[in-house]
């Protein structure tokens, strides 16, 4: 079995998909519970301050104020799940990355803000009362100190989810190492992935890195691509300067005027080719 040297990565995931599957469902009700135990200790403490403070404050008023604002952390989460998948070390230093999650709490904070006041004034609407708030800027420096927190929440715990999909599947390991399959080495801290050279549909040159397609999933590997290109050998072809495709995943290809040509993989993916690489194909 051919093994190439390990590199790091900075992707979204590098397990099977029946694997994968199972872990996203687990992830996702362990994420609802504890949304769900969340909201209903807030809206709980919510009331029972009124009360104490002598206010009385309809519930669906405060259950109100408290989905409006879960409304839009889940509707943000694929944002902040992309922003953390790419600002992140080794992809980013570790001060970029820190100035990168620092400057996205604001335009995120705002977006926030304006879509819980928007999904208020429904509901208030519908209730045949006005939602009213402070001024606009004393109101966002008043959310952005609780949104700033709550984003660094999040981008930890999708950080963490990310980490958990990203680890290798053992029956998948086992079944590639009996069957003496070719595989890529890919390394992320303690875990080191075993991606099946036949099963990395594209790579492309990102920097110093090279970022894998494998099924679907974007492992970031650190080499360069003509090295790469090397390792795997006349299995795959180049197509672009910074662009090679595994010659079994092409299902089409098609070739412009100019000579430069679209390639369609077996997955559906498309990539654009120069005509100076036409002939690899």
């Amino acid at each position: 079995m051919s093994e190439a040297a390990s590199g790091t990565e900075g992707g979204e995931c590098g397990t099977s998909g029946a694997v994968r599957r199972r872990r996203i469902l687990w992830l996702v009700l362990a994420a609802a519970l504890f949304m769900a135990v969340q909201a209903i200790a807030n809206v709980e403490s919510t009331v029972t301050d009124f009360h104490r403070a002598g206010i009385d404050q309809p519930r669906w008023r405060v259950w109100t104020w408290e989905l409006s604002s879960l409304a839009m952390w889940i509707a943000l989460s694929p944002a902040i799940w992309w922003i953390v998948a790419r600002a992140r070390p080794p992809r980013l230093g570790l001060p970029l990355a820190i100035g990168a999650h620092a400057a996205a709490t604001v335009p995120l904070s705002a977006v926030h803000i304006l879509g819980m006041i928007l999904l208020r004034q429904i509901v208030y609407g519908l209730a045949g009362e006005t939602y009213s708030f402070d001024t606009p800027v004393a109101l966002f420096v008043y959310e952005y100190r609780k949104d700033a927190a709550t984003y660094l929440l999040l981008a930890a715990v999708l950080g963490f989810s990310q980490w958990v999909l990203a680890r290798p599947d053992p029956v998948a390991e086992a079944a590639a190492e009996a069957g003496g399959d070719a595989v890529l080495l890919v390394a992320e801290g303690n875990v080191t992935h075993r991606v099946p050279v036949d099963a990395i549909d594209w790579a492309a040159a990102a920097g110093n890195y090279v970022e894998l397609m494998w099924s679907g999933r974007t492992l970031l590997h650190r080499s360069t691509l003509a090295a790469l290109a090397d390792q795997l050998g006349t299995g795959f072809a180049r197509i672009h300067r910074g662009r090679i495709v595994r010659r079994a995943a092409v299902e089409s290809v098609k070739t412009d005027k100019s000579g430069d040509f679209t390639v369609t993989l077996a997955s559906g993916a498309t990539l654009r080719g120069s005509r100076r690489y036409r002939a690899e194909l």
